[in-house]
């Protein structure tokens, strides 16, 4: 059941992000919020937080698929 769960949220994701891309209005892509979140363009320490904070997340993910056991 949960597949179905993560497949609906992929889903809305996906056309969300989409329409988004489509529109070409500003500030409504992942990629827009995420700089506006964190203030990559303005501030040294929002990039440097969401670079450790990408890091963090993508070394941890990696280590958790990879190691997963049955």
């Amino acid at each position: 059941m949960s597949w179905l769960i993560w497949s609906v949220w992929v889903a809305i994701f996906a056309l969300y992000e989409t329409w988004a891309l489509i529109n070409r209005i500003d500030g409504d892509t992942l990629s827009e919020n995420t700089r506006k979140l964190f203030r990559t363009r303005t501030s040294k320490v929002g990039r440097a937080l969401f670079t450790v904070g990408w890091l963090g997340f993508s070394g941890w993910f990696l280590l958790h698929i990879l190691t997963e056991t049955m």
